[in-house]
């Protein structure tokens, strides 16, 4: 069985690729460079890919920075350090959309029909293409818009982690052999890899590894 993973280097997408290797799928991890202020991921993403295995990892460069309206790709948008309301200026327009699109169009060409992401709608910063009917929908549009998919050979996007917490998430990881200690989560970290220990995602690694009782293997600014 092939399996198109999309790995961003992060915490949870690693926890995905190991649940798919898990379950027995020939894993193609795909990465994306797409203008994002923390680039840094992608040496993560290698790492994770190298430690956990896959058959082939494809980085693919694409250009969101180019239309901006995100702290992520946008310099002169700052990345909040404090809880603000609402989403987040960190969402990235249509981001798990063409994320997804890339991830299906690589499957189709490979013959697999199961595609998995690490999105996750507990702990999480509450972007609208990380929600359950999101991914539902795009299922759909999978299956009426590919070649495969009208010829009856069905994909199934897989989301292992959307119903968990940050926490349960690390405990399935480390059940698995994770090691989070490759991982980068942070929006903003420094040239050298080290994360900043304020943004959003820093705070919600940070409060899954406390609440898994778990020592945090991330090195932070000032720490």
């Amino acid at each position: 069985m092939k399996a198109v993973v999309l790995v961003s280097g992060g915490l949870d997408s690693a926890t995905v690729l190991a649940i798919a290797r898990r379950d027995g799928f020939d894993c193609y991890a795909l990465s994306l460079r797409y203008g994002q202020r923390h680039a840094y991921e992608l040496d993560a993403a290698e790492r994770v890919v190298r430690a956990l295995g896959a058959v082939q990892h494809h980085v693919m460069s694409i250009d969101l920075s180019s239309f901006g309206g995100s702290a992520l790709t946008d310099m002169s948008i700052d990345v909040p350090e404090e809880p603000t309301d609402g989403i987040p200026i960190t969402y990235v327009p249509a981001r798990n959309t063409v994320f997804l699109s890339l991830a299906l169009a690589w499957a189709e060409v490979l013959g697999s029909r199961d595609i998995f992401i690490g999105v996750t709608a507990v702990d999480y910063s509450g972007y609208p293409d990380c929600r359950p009917e999101f991914i539902r929908a795009f299922e759909a549009t999978a299956n009426l818009a590919t070649k495969a998919g009208v010829e009856g050979q069905n994909f199934t996007i897989h989301t292992p982690l959307i119903d968990l917490s940050k926490r349960e998430i690390i405990e399935q990881g480390i059940a698995l052999g994770v090691d989070y200690g490759l991982t980068v989560s942070c929006y903003q970290p420094s040239d050298a890899g080290v994360a900043c220990g304020r943004c959003e995602s820093c705070r919600l690694r940070r409060q899954g590894f406390e609440a898994a009782g778990v020592a945090d293997p991330t090195v932070y600014q000032n720490q």
